[in-house]
């Protein structure tokens, strides 16, 4: 095994993931977010990560205006992304990381990733020469760290650590439901990055919030251990782990933050029972064949039905979950008012393309349609 490299920024292990930010009206709730950063800092945590992509471009205009322009530059570590979508050609690279630089008001990033990289975008990075751009700005002193975001199987992140050795860093899904899952590989993933010797950033340690409401009989298992909450449980669990760098969370409210900043701030990893525990909710999430669906919209953003798919997928296993009327109202009378309905799909697999997950959508959305439109 390769040894790990560790950087000296980096003085704890839990960081702000800014793809779910406090929300009002639309727009990012400055107000609430600033609060949030201040608590945040005071704990003494000081990791930020965002993309061009989240929010629609707010996410980084948001750290500019709570984070950025009120603490000096060297008090935090800002990760941002090369998102495939605003990008065709090398040439329009460089000035999307000039905007970038702009829209989150500083002169350099900490660490900057190649987002979301998959076999199929892969070879788009690769056409368009994005990991030579990235080390040039990097020799420029633009970038400090250079690294990738993946959402693929484990051989595809072999073959991409194999052919950029300079990559210093992999952020990867990994929690305790897609541990051992066959299409997530989280496991699978995370030994190859231990192979390598690259460090380990955790994103979506809590599955998209699905991992908080929870299954009443997988509730009944965390429940039993009469500790701390389930997001402690998610999050303890990625952390505990050798190698794991930082763990992102996407905290959207002040109650979220303080919960986090409990049991982050004086970290132990899990107990021999709590990993059991874990494992046990594992199983139980597995019995009732829920969609793993962590609502990133990267698919729903394309859909020219205008779809809202996370949304009709949390529908489904609320149904699965719980029964009754509910899931059935906020179909017909919530996310189907003014979007598609799931019968409406066109089949294009636009969203099953750019799924991180790698759901079969159009499959799905058929089972949704027969539950809900009868």
């Amino acid at each position: 095994m390769i040894p790990q490299v560790f950087f000296p920024e980096v003085q704890n292990n839990f960081g702000f993931g800014c793809m779910r930010l406090p929300m009002k009206n639309g727009s990012v709730d400055t107000a609430v977010f600033s609060k949030m950063i201040e608590r945040f800092f005071e704990a003494g945590f000081t990791y930020f990560d965002t993309a061009h992509g989240y929010l629609g471009g707010r996410s980084e205009t948001a750290i500019r205006e709570c984070l950025t322009s009120k603490y000096p530059r060297d008090s935090y570590t800002l990760t941002n992304k090369l998102t495939t979508s605003y990008f065709n050609k090398e040439s329009d690279i460089r000035p999307l990381f000039e905007s970038q630089l702009k829209a989150c008001g500083v002169d350099y990033f900490d660490f900057y990733l190649m987002h979301a990289q998959s076999a199929e975008l892969y070879e788009k990075f690769q056409k368009c020469r994005a990991y030579e751009t990235a080390m040039e700005l990097k020799a420029e002193g633009k970038i400090r760290h250079f690294g990738i975001s993946f959402h693929d199987t484990a051989d595809v992140l072999e073959r991409i650590l194999t052919e950029h050795p300079e990559i210093e860093l992999v952020q990867i899904q990994f929690n305790y439901a897609d541990y051992e899952d066959p299409a997530v590989q989280s496991r699978a993933c995370y030994e190859v990055c231990r192979k390598y010797g690259k460090p380990v950033v955790v994103m979506e340690p809590v599955k998209g919030g699905s991992l908080i409401d929870l299954p009443p009989q997988a509730q009944d298992i965390l429940d039993g251990l009469h500790g701390g909450s389930n997001a402690s449980y998610a999050i303890r669990f990625a952390a505990s782990f050798e190698g794991v760098m930082m763990v992102l969370s996407g905290m959207s409210d002040m109650e979220q933050m303080e919960d986090n900043i409990g049991f982050m701030k004086h970290f132990q990893p899990l107990s021999e029972t709590e990993f059991q525990a874990v494992a046990m909710v594992r199983e139980a999430f597995r019995a009732q064949n829920l969609v793993p669906c962590t609502a990133c919209r990267y698919c729903s953003d394309g859909c020219p039905k205008n779809i809202s798919i996370p949304d009709l997928f949390s529908c489904l296993n609320t149904q699965k979950k719980f029964g009754g009327w509910n899931a059935g109202y906020y179909y017909k009378n919530v996310y189907t008012v003014n979007n598609g309905k799931a019968s409406e799909c066109v089949k294009c697999g636009k969203c099953e393309a750019i799924c991180p997950q790698h759901l079969p959508i159009r499959e799905l959305l058929q089972k949704v349609a027969a539950e809900f439109e009868q």
